[in-house]
């Protein structure tokens, strides 16, 4: 069970939560030194909310993480994640956060809009104080001492979510009417 492997994929920006991540990371690798931290995502040089590579390799010699790279195919990645982490200060409706519940994996994400309407608390995941390294590790490790039946039950719990609430029809009628409503407000 400490064998666990988060998967955190995003831009390394700073307000995605990285720092946050790291040192909870630390504090989770204590207790559990088998627990993996594997970070996927582009580095930006030219935003000044990027985390520089000098950083991503310093963390990565202190054994909390370990860097993938930027990647075009996620599925593979997000397959082989026993759970999905976004600690976000920030998210429009996060596709990562999507297309993993899609692939019925738990999540441990920030309680900020675009994450918690993807996740919820002790449903599919778990919901943690945005910008709060130790809830995150609160949460990191509340997970970790699931079943694997548990977290495999937060799987499915994150499929039936998307299906009920973010499949492309139910999205696409959902416009629609919003649509129709806004066109009958024009000509009132």
């Amino acid at each position: 069970n400490d064998n666990i492997s988060f998967l955190f994929l995003g831009r390394m920006l700073w307000h995605k939560g990285i720092h946050e991540l790291v040192k909870a990371a630390v504090i989770v690798k204590k207790k559990y030194p088998k627990a993996m931290f594997k970070f996927v995502g582009f580095i930006d040089e030219q935003n000044k909310s990027s985390i520089s590579r000098k950083q991503i390799k310093k963390w990565e010699d202190q054994n909390i993480i370990e860097y993938l790279g930027a990647k075009d195919e996620v599925r593979p990645l997000i397959a082989i994640s026993d759970c999905i982490i976004l600690p976000s200060y920030r998210e429009g409706m996060s596709r990562f956060l999507l297309e993993s519940a899609s692939m019925k994996k738990p999540i441990v994400t920030t309680d900020v809009p675009g994450c918690r309407d993807i996740v919820r608390d002790s449903y599919n995941g778990y919901l943690c104080k945005s910008r709060d390294y130790q809830d995150l590790a609160n949460k990191i490790e509340k997970m970790i001492n699931l079943s694997e039946k548990e977290r495999i039950m937060f799987g499915k719990n994150g499929r039936k979510m998307m299906i009920e609430n973010f499949e492309e029809k139910i999205v696409i009628e959902r416009y629609l009417k919003i649509i129709k409503k806004s066109m009958i407000n024009r000509k009132n």
